[in-house]
């Protein structure tokens, strides 16, 4: 019997056209995309399916479309019966599993992710800070190149991704840095296509406007394993799940540490859930022998059914 941890895309996955396959061959996606439309009060369904890769992109726009592509493919997942252990999501994605987990609800999830885009967006002025992506270095060795980069400006590290691999976010002149030094000691570094110092101290405005929003949603406690980026563990019964969502914002997400200690847990196979294959490519550098799947049209979820049920 297979033990089965959810795992839900977070921003970067979007891509034009992603969930149009689902709404067109099943009945039940359709109806998440009406009421994410009626939640937001525009229509995200034409911007998934029709809209151009910088209007996808805009941060603000990006969050509650994936949400919203998340939950469609969860949906035909569980009305297959299919049903996970944990669930685990990356950044924006925490905000799927919490939704799986029963802890926040869908419709008021969506406009509250639309808002954290746009509070992220506005944080720090554009062309202040970036996020670089690192590969092929020990954490340590990394968490070291941020300590001598920190000299030029604010750097920290934003998500530890997997083994070799870490992005973090802070100040231009600082990250220049970051990528010589890491070049330096034969690792590689690369600025990523992102308008902000994302999960760092410096979006602490961002996570002040966010707390007051969240103040106004629905929290409910539940017995839902659902893992928590900042703790790199499973929410705590009686978490302040706020509090939590608050900090995450400007804290590193570690997702690396979520995946370990769900492996540590007994589950041995992962589906990822909404656009791209992202995640599961960090699930194999971290357990080389986990399944691996994903459902993000149809092909890919009558796939997943068919390894899952046999």
């Amino acid at each position: 019997m297979k033990k089965i941890g959810f795992l839900f895309a977070g921003q970067g996955a979007q891509y034009p056209g992603m969930g149009r396959d689902l709404y067109e061959n099943y009945e039940e996606c359709k109806k998440v995309f009406e009421v994410a439309n009626k939640a937001l009060g525009f229509d995200i369904k034409e911007i998934c399916f029709n809209g151009s890769k910088d209007e996808l992109g805009k941060t603000e726009i990006t969050q509650p479309a994936i949400l919203a592509v998340n939950m469609a493919a969860l949906k035909i997942l569980k009305e297959n019966h299919i049903e996970a252990y944990a669930s685990c999501g990356l950044s924006l994605g925490e905000y799927s599993a919490l939704i799986y987990g029963g802890v926040l609800n869908f419709e008021e999830a969506l406009p509250l992710v639309n808002k954290r885009g746009k509070f992220m967006q506005e944080a720090v002025p554009l062309g202040v800070g970036g996020m670089v992506a690192i590969l092929g270095l020990k954490d340590e060795i990394v968490e070291e190149v941020l300590k001598k980069a920190s000299y030029e400006g604010k750097v920290e590290a934003a998500n530890y991704n997997c083994p070799g691999q870490i992005v973090v976010a802070g100040e231009n002149k600082a990250l220049d840095k970051v990528i010589e030094l890491s070049k330096e000691l034969r690792g590689k570094a690369k600025k990523l296509p992102v308008s902000a110092p994302f999960h760092s101290s410096l979006l602490k405005p961002a996570a002040d406007k966010l707390m007051d929003e969240l103040n106004k949603v629905t929290i409910k406690r539940t017995d839902a394993i659902v893992m928590s980026n900042v703790l790199g563990d499973i929410y705590p019964k009686g978490a302040d799940v706020r509090e939590l969502l608050k900090t995450q914002v400007m804290a590193s997400v570690l997702f690396k540490q979520n995946i370990e200690k769900m492996i540590a847990m007994g589950i041995d196979t992962f589906v990822e859930i909404g656009p791209g294959k992202t995640l599961g490519g960090f699930v194999k550098k971290i357990k080389r022998d986990a399944i691996v799947l994903n459902v993000e049209d149809k092909d890919s979820l009558e796939n997943t059914i068919k390894v899952i049920k046999g």
